[in-house]
């Protein structure tokens, strides 16, 4: 199946780089050197965008977030900061991945395997039926990312969509950080894949929680991890 993947990079050469690989692989490569060019591309029939941080004019992050205001597609972030900091920001920004320069091509092809993945079972699931996860104020669709909060449609990602759906789905459960990366971002976990977690729980809870800093739904058991707790 050939997928449609939009590369964001300034650099003419680890561009090529890029579209050689992933044409090779059988995907559709588009490609942007700005930020302008790279919001006109991004439309439905997009499956991933691969997204340089350090860009001319408009940085990556900002692409990002302006891309999250009306699509849910994967975004791999590409950098050359190898900074806990500097990865937090583009996970915060709405990025789904990253990895840091240079990279090898079996890297580039099973991050890239992993996102296109999950972003056909996303849409797949769009289609089906439609059952629903009830906690509190909370409603979440179990087939697609569609989480409201007192008939108040909330703006999820799909990876925070699918962190609150697991928690949900097991609620007498404590699931570590371990749990949590290896069901949802579904790659093996490593010590700095906590932090990834965290970020993403903690974008999490600014969305659903009245007040983040004193959490009633996503609570943390202390060195244990996490579990949904209904108001």
């Amino acid at each position: 199946m050939t997928h449609r993947i939009l590369v964001v990079e300034d650099d003419q050469d680890i561009g090529d780089l890029l579209e050689e690989s992933l044409t090779r692989a059988g995907n559709e490569v588009l490609r942007a050197r700005d930020g302008q060019r790279a919001l006109q591309l991004v439309d439905d029939g997009l499956d991933l965008v691969i997204l340089d941080i350090m860009m001319p004019g408009m940085s990556g992050i900002e692409i990002c977030e302006q891309i999250r205001t009306y699509s849910n597609v994967p975004i791999l972030f590409l950098t050359a900061k190898s900074s806990t900091l500097d990865k937090t920001e583009g996970l915060l920004a709405g990025g789904d991945d990253y990895m840091t320069k240079p990279f090898s091509e079996e890297e580039l092809h099973a991050r890239v395997i992993a996102q296109l993945r999950r972003y056909k079972i996303y849409k797949e699931k769009k289609d089906s039926g439609d059952t629903f996860l009830v906690g509190g104020k909370l409603k979440v669709n179990e087939h697609f990312n569609e989480v409201s909060k007192e008939g108040k449609q909330l703006k999820l990602s799909d990876l925070e969509y699918r962190i609150l759906k697991l928690l949900m789905s097991k609620r007498s459960k404590i699931f570590s950080a371990q749990n949590i990366y290896e069901s949802v971002w579904e790659q093996p976990y490593f010590y700095c894949s906590n932090n990834t977690v965290m970020v993403h729980i903690r974008k999490l809870r600014a969305k659903i929680e009245d007040d983040p800093a004193h959490p009633v739904y996503i609570l943390t058991e202390w060195g244990r991890g996490y579990r949904f707790g209904t108001p």
